[in-house]
């Protein structure tokens, strides 16, 4: 990896670790808040379901700390379990919003639909990014290709995964929207435990902020490393 991109990348990582270390710490604080419901994870997962008129989606249990995420291959809510069980503020909040996926996926939503068509594509790219960074290590692989070609293809491949994390973005922040709607909605959360909810979601949606952030700069540095290799 070229050294004049470690700085940008450090910088990121420091900011994502703090934002992920006040993210769990407010989940911690948010679970020891119950629900005026009294409901779990779980059950308010399957009641969002149930209202949307959602059939076909399973509710299950994972292991891991907010490892929750919704397959659109499968059509599962897989929540971790502090939140499948969980009868407070984070677990419903973090169950609703997983439901927003869900929902997201029924009605068509556009941008869920094109960030599950490109992540074959983005898998892909992150492989030849990985291959690159590793092969350029040896100079035997630098003599085949000229520096110029390796950069198309690192711009190419960096690309398609910055476009992955800037669709992210709003498909993450319809999710919790929506969540947020229908939790107080249905009063499953009410007054201040909507707002704490809501001020969760907000902090889970920062961290995508800063990956979709990270990505672009590498995107926006490589570019420019590009432009500089072919005037010379």
């Amino acid at each position: 990896m070229d050294i004049g991109l470690f700085p940008i990348l450090i910088v990121f990582m420091i900011i994502s670790w703090l934002v992920g270390m006040r993210l769990k710490s407010k989940f911690t604080e948010y679970s020891k808040i119950p629900t005026s419901s009294g409901l779990s994870g779980a059950e308010v997962a399957e009641k969002m379901l149930r209202e949307n008129r959602i059939f076909d989606v399973q509710v299950t249990c994972v292991d891991g700390q907010l490892t929750d995420h919704y397959n659109p291959v499968n059509k599962t809510i897989n929540l971790s379990r502090d939140v499948y069980q969980g009868r407070n503020v984070a677990a419903a909040a973090v169950a609703a919003h997983e439901c927003g996926h869900a929902v997201q996926h029924a009605t068509a939503y556009a941008l869920l639909q094109f960030r599950t068509a490109i992540v074959p594509v983005v898998n892909f790219s992150s492989t030849i990014m990985n291959f690159i960074f590793i092969a350029s290590m040896f100079m035997g692989f630098m003599s085949i290709f000229n520096v110029e070609q390796i950069l198309w293809v690192i711009v190419i491949a960096q690309g398609a995964i910055t476009l992955f994390s800037l669709v992210t973005l709003p498909v993450e922040i319809d999710a919790s929207n929506r969540a947020l709607v229908w939790l107080e909605g249905t009063r499953i959360t009410r007054g201040v435990e909507t707002d704490k909810a809501k001020h969760a979601l907000r902090l889970a949606g920062y961290t995508y902020m800063i990956a979709a952030l990270a990505a672009l700069t590498t995107l926006i540095y490589f570019i420019l490393r590009l432009l500089a290799s072919r005037r010379d």
